[in-house]
């Protein structure tokens, strides 16, 4: 063979394409939550796969084309899920056949998830339990009508796949709000006339509308969100209380005029107006005044929080800012977004992940909560009874000097006058205060 003509050859196999390399399962994790069970398979590439059920016995096979299963793959707990054992397989050569024994009947529903900034490609399985199952005896109410709880829906931010931010020095935002969000919870429980509610009760995700329908199914009164702030300047610190901006409050209005013919929902809860029965003005108008009024208590609310807040960690900013969340659209229940602090700063990162600073900061915002339904209970409570009947606790609260407060700050930033508070201290006009001295607030 004459070197030209081998040449041309070799030529010829350089131009064919190499055979491409199959993607890789590279692990496995699963979560469970009250309704449904989430697998999620960290695969080293984008992939298509496909799913089916087989009966005799009960399995949900799952296909992922030109895919092979590293050998460091966990075996994940499968205890309370609806998962009997996972089974591995090869198809065809070249797939990997993953088959899910079932102990239950589910449904199921698969996607691929693109890589963010925690996660590199995920196909994501969620498993539904079987909702035909006949329900359990409806629980009779403990109090009348006329003397209801008052609903708090706690919602604490991430959770699951979706882990949050990063904390300074490991760890994750989604374990530090959901211990603030059970302390908080916890507290509720205590208090007579309040009945708190976990949106998430477990390390699994809820999507973000979602979390709102929850808070509405239970009556919420008032829903808030915790979460911890990041930034990538470690720097940044400061909690922050956050309400529903204006343009959040239109765009939304707008969105359930647009979708108010296919929903039931009422607006006010059970009793409420419905939308679909009214016309796009008279619609618009009743939906606009019952979101000026949510956002009014929001506001509201979030101011006594932050004050509260702002008398153990040093706040972002002094008012309640407002911004376009999408947990905070509901159009009828007073909703804020409690950043606890920059877990990405070296000082807070490290207080956020402590039990103490969590129970303390769920403290605070029990404060701020107990304090705002004290001062306007809604009609009908057990609240608003005990307070007519003079019975609630409406004792002050304390705050302890910090160093380079003055009195004036101090009552500015718990809303009362000066002289209000040194009448509640006994504080003359000669007195100094001193850092660790406690003062009496005045309701």
């Amino acid at each position: 063979m004459s070197s030209r003509i081998r040449k041309f050859f070799i030529a010829a196999l350089l131009m064919l394409p190499l055979p491409l390399s199959a993607a890789q399962v590279n692990d496995i994790r699963v979560w469970r939550s009250p309704d449904k069970t989430r697998l999620v398979f960290d695969v080293s590439s984008e992939v298509a796969h496909s799913q089916f059920f087989l009966d005799n016995p009960r399995r949900l096979v799952l296909d992922i084309r030109g895919t092979q299963k590293t050998k460091n793959v966990a075996s994940p707990r499968l205890g309370t899920t609806p998962i009997n054992k996972i089974r591995y397989g090869v198809r065809n050569k070249k797939d990997l056949r993953i088959v899910l024994d079932l102990k239950n009947k589910v449904t199921s529903k698969s996607f691929l998830l693109k890589p963010n900034a925690t996660y590199g490609y995920r196909l994501v399985v969620d498993l539904f339990d079987d909702s035909t199952k006949t329900a359990g005896p409806v629980k009779e109410p403990t109090k009348t009508p006329s003397a209801r709880d008052i609903v708090v829906a706690i919602d604490a931010g991430h959770g699951g796949e979706d882990p949050g931010a990063l904390a300074y020095g490991g760890g994750h935002e989604k374990v530090v709000t959901l211990n603030i969000s059970k302390d908080l919870a916890a507290l509720l429980k205590k208090e007579p006339g309040f009945e708190p509610v976990l949106v998430r009760t477990g390390d699994y995700y809820i999507p973000l509308r979602e979390r709102a329908v929850i808070a509405r199914k239970a009556g919420a009164d008032l829903f808030i969100s915790i979460h911890a702030d990041a930034f990538t300047d470690p720097r940044a610190n400061g909690a922050s209380v956050y309400a529903l901006s204006r343009g959040g409050a239109t765009s939304e209005t707008a969105r359930w005029l647009a979708h108010r013919a296919n929903s039931s929902d009422l607006i006010g809860g059970e009793g409420g107006i419905s939308l679909g029965d009214k016309d796009d003005i008279l619609a618009g108008v009743l939906l606009d005044l019952s979101m000026t009024s949510t956002l009014s208590s929001s506001l509201e609310v979030g101011d006594r929080v932050l004050k509260h807040i702002g008398t153990i960690n040093r706040l972002h900013k002094e008012q309640v800012e407002q911004a376009a969340f999408v947990v905070l659209k509901s159009p009828d229940i007073p909703s804020i977004l409690v950043e606890t602090g920059f877990i990405s700063n070296p000082k807070e990162g490290r207080k956020l992940k402590t039990r103490n600073h969590q129970r303390a900061m769920a403290r605070q915002i029990y404060k701020g909560v107990k304090g705002y339904f004290v001062n306007k209970p809604p009609p009908g409570t057990l609240v608003a009874r005990l307070k007519a009947e003079g019975k609630i606790d409406t004792r002050p609260d304390q705050y302890v000097i910090q160093a380079g407060d003055t009195l004036s700050e101090i009552a500015s930033r718990f809303d009362i006058s000066l002289s209000s508070l040194k009448t509640a201290n006994n504080i003359s006009r000669s007195d100094t205060i001193r850092t660790g001295q406690m003062l009496v607030i005045p309701n």
